[in-house]
């Protein structure tokens, strides 16, 4: 707190009016981050675009955030939202709330491919929703934006190529 408040230019009594610890700083912070890419994601779905264009945006849009963000939203994809304290414990039940409306923008934008048949039916949208999350989050394993010679939106545009390589219909 005392480096915020120093970065602020702020007097570190200040810095605690408004917030009490570092714990509830960086819960604010990475609650907007993601409130913002949520706010996106809907966007994107209800957009009139066609569903590969939405997933190839969306996909894009969550890697360039985790680039821009990071290490904010590395710390935050490796935590563990359902054994948190006591006294974050309603902030994570928001947060889980705000990933729960993800995957579900997610899954409308599989559904919408299906029901065009933009998209082949490879099987359950919920589960290749969770697997396009699932190849965004596992980049907190190995990517880091300062020693890596690939943006966070060129990693994107790659996820998004991928996955859509799978799902489009050769029709």
């Amino acid at each position: 707190m005392t480096a915020v408040a120093a970065e602020l230019n702020i007097d570190r009594a200040s810095l605690y009016y408004y917030i009490s610890s570092k714990e509830e700083l960086f819960d604010e912070i990475v609650r907007t981050v993601v409130e913002r890419n949520l706010a996106l994601a809907k966007k994107i779905q209800a957009s009139d675009m066609p569903p590969r264009r939405k997933l190839r945006d969306l996909i894009i849009a969550l890697m360039s955030s985790y680039g821009e963000h990071y290490p904010l939203i590395y710390i935050y994809i490796r935590e563990n939202l359902s054994n948190v304290s006591d006294k974050r414990s309603e902030w994570s039940r928001y947060m889980r709330g705000l990933n729960a409306q993800m995957s579900d923008a997610v899954i409308a934008i599989i559904e919408q491919g299906y029901a065009d048949k933009s998209f082949r039916n490879v099987g359950s949208s919920k589960v290749v929703a969770y697997g396009v999350l699932g190849i965004v989050g596992w980049t907190n394993r190995w990517f880091r934006p300062a020693e890596s010679d690939v943006s966070a939106e060129e990693i994107g545009k790659i996820y998004a190529e991928m996955v859509l390589a799978g799902l489009e219909s050769p029709y």
